[in-house]
């Protein structure tokens, strides 16, 4: 299974990685980090694939993927 991890200070909430998951797990959450931005969360790990498209489109290296 993978596992999808999202570095919330460095999130900015640009929603690059949520556009580009194929599975649609990927979410702006409810919780604001301390710049202010609500950052992205994994909805269901379970459905994640591991593809790592969100990690490598992210402009600000804030997921790292975990297989």
């Amino acid at each position: 299974m993978a596992k999808v991890e999202v570095l919330n200070e460095y999130c900015k909430s640009c929603g690059l990685c949520i556009d580009i998951c194929p599975k649609k797990i990927l979410v702006i959450g409810d919780k604001a980090n301390k710049k202010g931005y609500f950052t992205v969360k994994c909805e269901d790990q379970e459905k994640c694939i591991g593809c790592a498209l969100c990690a490598t489109v992210c402009p600000d290296v804030a997921i790292e993927v975990y297989k």
